[in-house]
């Protein structure tokens, strides 16, 4: 039962990583000045996918180093784990504000209304999305140099 366990957890890391990734990807290429009803609703929804498998991203990972992984002194000695939790982390901070604009927008949908995308708004929203995915991009490289044990003679 371990193995399989095992291969569930991965599994959930995997597939919370993609699901991240698409969300994003989702928002990136929607973002829009003035977006209508259904159009903000939609960024709303990705918003909150993202959310979640970010969510089932960073647990299942956190499984993985404690427990169903190559053990925690593999992952916690190795500076290219360490590199790749300050990226998510930094993904996960910035995506706050594009989180606290979206949930902003559901008190005038909520109304009826339509909420106020300004240009500058949707200028910054896309800067800070293109960074999440350039962030997210980079943590598999890290994870596959990791995986072949890159890091460990760091030490």
């Amino acid at each position: 039962m371990t193995l399989f366990t095992s291969a569930s957890v991965a599994y959930v890391h995997y597939l919370s990583f993609m699901i991240c990734f698409g969300a994003l990807t989702f928002e990136r290429i929607s973002i829009k000045i003035n977006p209508n009803r259904q159009e903000a609703i939609s960024m709303i929804a990705a918003d909150i996918v993202y959310g979640v498998a970010g969510i089932a991203l960073l647990v299942s990972g956190i499984y993985r180093v404690i427990k169903y992984g190559q053990g925690a002194d593999f992952y916690t000695q190795n500076p290219i784990f360490w590199t790749k939790i300050v990226i998510f982390a930094l993904v996960g901070s910035l995506s706050l504000y594009p989180t606290i604009n979206y949930v902003l927008w559901a008190i005038p949908i909520s109304k009826g209304k339509l909420p106020n995308v300004t240009p500058s708004l949707v200028s910054r929203l896309k800067l800070i999305t293109n960074i999440e995915l350039i962030g997210f991009g980079l943590i598999p490289f890290f994870a596959t140099l990791m995986a072949r044990g890159i890091g460990i003679d760091l030490i």
